[in-house]
């Protein structure tokens, strides 16, 4: 449809700028460089960058990712056109995490250079990490056009904007993704505002909360402990009137004055103070950071439980009254935490809300996501000895880690509403995780001590460009034996591609290749497997009857020597030389069921990054289609996580586990659903699955076996879908890993607004 319009050229060459290299910058002004860190000194702050041949015409993506340390970052870019730098030939750049941006458009002509304003004021400081110019297909940017610069799910696709995109190419020479709609980074909150209004919280709901909370028999104390310093002060008296005005009315508000120096912090306590005695105040007399002065606001605490507020948030005011909600639902729970968002320091936008999975302990591992709100038992808080002021700046990790290695984590409660405002300032890490990077040498620390006190021991290490982490488990020597399994039939050069990768690049060193071939007739094929059993690279199984994934993979099983079973299709080769010690890392590890691989499509974006349950009706792929170096919702790309289930077509498990369930269902999911069936089965036996992004692979996607095209297929797609109901029923409805306030039409996590 595209080549149809004349200007848009079909396909995309290849091409990357990294405007990072040396000499690429040209000029700069209001702005000096100090080592690597730019910082303003002016009222006009940008860069200029040189191009080349690379970007003169056709689709391009920019993608910029940046450490912001002072300031706020709203970045802009401008093309060198027709006119030379205009308003008219720039955008804003559109926010996908924190600290990076991207932004798609579209050249009909030569462009030599390209200028970056970091910002529109003078005050800010950053680091540059990575900013790329690069060619994408013509039909990435007309897709992005046609649903304004939003991602799939957040925008319904109209021809008018691509028309409208062609029509400022034609005239200009440029257009940009946002076509209808205003800055970029902000094209999410549409969807944000429409779920607030379905389903959010409101003023009129509170009579009938409040009757709720009359009626239940248990009200404890709930503290709010709240550590302050040198608090802003009109953010103090927001954030204090917070818990004033929560419709639970059995609190106190336990704080802690670490000997601020600001001169209106101490009369607006005493005023607080004096205004409602459920108010307490420990004024120390020193300084002693954010630890010691929770541990000092701690010391007020008479409450069974302590909730976690910072001095410049917002709890919203059903927030207590949904703990103790919780608590009346689950008696025995040790901590409870819920979803947030944010807000602009003026408290006018809300924004950038985080759905969050069930308790999900790889993801723990990987990110602090329990955040806010935190609700713990008190004497859960006591017992570990409170914060540890080594461990600032994540001091609030350091307990959480603490104290999930001494309770029943079958007692962590997720309430699935945002009950907590985090406010963006500019020292807050709400802007920008990498303006404290103590605190991420600290997280590692108390990382490495919760890993040395368990079963499998590891070296914890920060993720490039993020702060987030990674766990490399250590491996026993000798390493355990894994059995491959991969079915095939004919497809010479698809099985050849995949055994090569395999073996050259694998450096895992103890596995077996077992091919189950399934029907075979090409004499290729054929001289393909005797030359492999002659070489000792692979076993060939023959498996003589109609295709049965599932009965093939068990036929496989059944002749494996391994104490870890790999599922690997055919049409799979490898990318990362770890993949295999990764993944195997990760299986044998006690509690740990099936383990999945990031793959991707030939074009870079993303075919599987775990299983979704529930999406389209029975499951969906996370992420799909995202771009390989996209950071997915919060980190989800980025970090190991336990999901519901993963694609057998990259699939480990050790082999006791695989015998325990009874492998894959080869009577009634014979194609389709049986990897998510055997992962789910799995999951009820009381293992978790996980996903790691870290074992990297490119899958072509049922090259061999083909589509769902014929009346026969069709039918026997539509059983397993109905077994599936019917077997799984409410497991299919909420996935733990999930939210249920995401979509489940969509898999790309946008909001649920259905």
């Amino acid at each position: 449809m595209i080549r149809h319009f004349g200007l848009f050229r079909a396909g995309g060459a290849k091409g990357e700028i990294n405007l990072l290299e040396p000499n690429r910058a040209i000029s700069s002004n209001d702005l000096a460089l100090q080592g690597d860190v730019w910082r303003a000194t002016g009222t006009d702050p940008y860069i200029v960058y040189r191009l080349d041949e690379a970007a003169h015409e056709g689709a391009l993506l920019v993608e910029l990712d940046i450490e912001i340390l002072e300031g706020r970052i709203y970045p802009r870019v401008y093309f060198h056109g027709r006119r030379g730098f205009t308003q008219a030939a720039s955008e804003l750049m559109r926010r996908t995490g924190t600290g990076h941006y991207k932004l798609f458009l579209y050249l009909t002509g030569p462009c030599k250079m390209v200028r970056f304003d970091p910002a529109e004021s003078s005050s800010c400081a950053f680091r540059l990490r990575q900013f790329i110019v690069r060619r994408v297909p013509s039909r990435t940017f007309a897709v992005r056009a046609m649903r304004d610069g939003a991602n799939a799910g957040e925008e319904q696709p109209k021809l008018q904007r691509l028309m409208k995109a062609i029509r400022m190419v034609a005239k200009t020479g440029i257009a940009f993704e946002v076509v209808d709609g205003g800055p970029a980074e902000r094209l999410g909150d549409a969807r944000y505002v429409k779920w607030m209004n379905y389903f959010d919280y409101s003023d009129q709901e509170r009579p009938a909360i409040a009757a709720k909370v009359e009626r239940l028999a248990r009200k404890p104390l709930i503290s709010v402990v709240m550590p302050v310093y040198n608090t802003p002060e009109t953010l103090l008296d927001e954030a204090i009137e917070s818990v004033v005005n929560q419709i639970y009315p059995n609190w106190e508000l336990c704080i802690a004055d670490d000997a601020s120096s600001a001169s209106w912090v101490r009369p607006a306590l005493e005023r607080w103070m004096a205004r409602d005695p459920r108010i307490k105040v420990n004024f120390r007399t020193v300084n002693g950071h954010i630890a010691e002065a929770t541990n000092s606001a701690f010391e007020l605490v008479s409450g069974e439980y302590v909730a976690l507020l910072d001095h410049d948030d917002i709890l919203r005011p059903h927030a207590l009254a949904e703990v103790a909600f919780a608590l009346d639902t689950y008696p025995d729970a040790e901590l409870f935490y819920s979803d947030e968002d944010k807000i602009e320091e003026d408290g006018k936008r809300r924004f950038d809300p985080f759905f969050k999975p069930k308790w999900n302990p790889d993801l723990f591992l990987g990110q602090n996501y329990l955040n806010h709100l935190t609700v713990h038992r008190t004497a859960n808080i006591r017992a570990v000895g409170g914060w540890r002021k080594e461990y600032y700046g994540s001091q609030d990790y350091d307990l959480n880690l603490r104290i999930v290695k001494m309770i029943d984590t079958d007692k962590i409660v997720h309430i699935p509403k945002i009950l907590y405002h985090w406010r963006l300032t500019a020292q807050s890490m709400a802007q920008d995780e990498g303006s404290k990077s103590y605190a991420v040498d600290n997280a590692i620390k108390a990382l490495q001590d919760f890993i040395d006190g368990i079963d499998i021991k590891g070296k914890v290490e920060q993720i490039p460009t993020t702060n987030w982490y990674r766990v490399r488990y250590d491996i026993p020597d000798p390493p355990p034996l894994v059995s491959l399994i991969i079915p095939t039939r004919n497809g010479y050069g698809i099985l050849k591609a995949c055994i090569d990768s395999i073996k050259q690049l694998t450096t895992y060193p103890n596995y077996e290749i077992l091919i189950v071939d399934n029907g075979s007739d090409d004499q290729a094929v054929l001289d393909y497997f005797r030359e492999l059993e002659e070489a000792g690279t692979a076993r060939v199984l023959p498996y003589n009857h109609p295709f049965n994934f599932s009965a093939i993979n068990n036929f496989g099983v059944s002749h494996a020597r391994g104490e870890v079973i790999g599922m690997i299709n055919n049409d799979i080769t490898v990318i990362s030389p770890d993949w295999l010690t990764e993944m195997v890392s990760l299986a044998i590890r006690p509690g740990t069921g099936c383990v999945g691989a990031k793959l991707y499509y030939p074009n870079d974006t993303i075919q599987h990054a775990g299983v979704i349950v529930g999406l389209g009706g029975v499951a969906g792929h996370s992420h799909k289609y995202f771009d390989r170096k996209s950071r997915g919702y919060f980190g989800r790309l980025m970090v190991v996580q336990n999901v519901t289930a993963v694609t057998a077509a990259c699939l480990l498990v050790k082999r006791s586990i695989y015998d325990e369930v009874r492998g894959l269902d080869e009577q009634n999911l014979k194609v389709a659903f049986n990897d998510v069936d055997f992962c789910m089965k799995v999951a009820a036996a009381g293992y978790n699955n996980c996903f790691t992004p870290f074992a990297e692979l490119y899958h072509h996607e049922s090259i061999s076996r083909g589509t769902e095209d014929d009346p026969v297929k069709q039918a026997r797609f539509k059983s397993e879908v109905m077994f599936m109901k019917e077997k799984w029923g409410g497991a299919l409805v909420e996935d733990p890993q999930y939210s249920p306030n995401l979509t489940l039409k969509y898999e790309d996590y946008s909001i649920n607004v259905d």
